[in-house]
């Protein structure tokens, strides 16, 4: 028999059980999720347009012998074959990799330097200044910047003539047009361009470093390069990963600078994938080749963007 108060303990925890989902709070849930989808519809369908159909469509005519008029013919993988066996396809891949260093080590390496200047000795309004003096090159067409220092870099450009004013005229020559220099010197161009960009988003970075941080270090004995290495760096991981992504991709995919400043020249020093799959697609009427050097230009950015999106994925430390 129990009592008023209730019945004797069994020696197992009764918990009640979870009520089951009426109809009507799957109708809600179903129409919350539905309006969701309708919110996000027209991008999906301008994704799928713009990128996924010419993305498959890409691959698709990479396995066909095609010139963008006739009727294609099956091709199989031999327009892969012919990438990775040719030896100027080869060239022009490599010279994409080569730049890789000017456009993103380079700028990456220079943007902390720089970075950590401006945060040390710029605020206010000449720190204002600063930034926007720096992020300048980044707001300007590429097509100008082009434009200008082929200016700059010709047989008679302003670099000359300065090197030949301090004496050093026997350096001078003209840098977009030696099979020694060309490479490097679109290389110059591209550092120049996003060195900007990479300042900036470090600089943002680190004014999100608590100073607390800063202070223990200088507590603990820490000089500016042990504060930098200890402090900043790692503080800075998904910041760095960002700048390393976006000029990876940059250099990988380079066309603008290149066909401006010397349309591949002198040979194929200077040809990079995207103009080479330019002329192949355009000039050469390969539309199977061009599609097929896509597609690898693609899994090569793929395949160096993904380990960096990885290295530095987590929270800061």
């Amino acid at each position: 028999m129990t009592s008023a108060l209730g019945s004797a303990p069994t020696g197992r925890d009764v918990r009640p059980a979870r009520p089951t989902p009426t109809r009507a709070h799957r109708f809600r849930w179903a129409r919350a999720a539905g309006t969701g989808w309708l919110y996000v519809l027209p991008a999906l369908v301008m994704y799928a347009v713009f990128v996924l159909r010419p993305l498959a469509l890409t691959i698709q005519y990479s396995l066909y012998d095609w010139n963008g008029i006739g009727v294609a013919r099956w091709a199989g993988l031999d327009n892969y074959l012919t990438v990775f066996t040719d030896s100027d396809l080869l060239k022009i891949i490599g010279n994409a990799v080569i730049l890789i260093v000017f456009f993103s080590f380079i700028p990456v390496a220079l943007g902390l330097l720089v970075a950590s200047l401006v945060r040390r000795i710029t605020t206010g309004a000449f720190g204002t200044v600063v930034r926007t003096i720096l992020f300048l090159p980044q707001v300007i067409p590429l097509v100008a910047a082009g434009i200008a220092w082929s200016w700059l870099l010709s047989s008679n450009g302003l670099i000359n003539q300065v090197l030949r004013a301090v004496g050093l005229g026997g350096v001078a020559r003209a840098w977009l047009g030696d099979f020694d220099t060309a490479l490097p010197a679109v290389g110059v161009i591209g550092a120049w361009v996003l060195l900007g960009l990479c300042t900036i988003l470090l600089v943002t970075g680190m004014s999100k470093i608590d100073p607390a941080l800063y202070e223990a270090a200088r507590l603990d004995g820490a000089g500016p390069v042990r504060e930098f290495l200890a402090v900043t760096l790692p503080s800075l991981r998904q910041e760095i990963g960002v700048c390393l992504t976006v000029t990876i991709i940059a250099a990988l995919a380079s066309f603008d600078i290149v066909y401006i400043s010397t349309s591949g020249g002198p040979g194929l020093q200077t040809t990079v994938p995207g103009l080479e799959i330019y002329r192949l697609a355009f000039s050469q009427r390969q539309v199977g080749l061009a599609s097929a050097l896509a597609v690898v230009l693609m899994l090569l950015v793929l395949a160096c963007v993904l380990p960096i999106q990885r290295l530095t994925r987590g929270e800061k430390p």
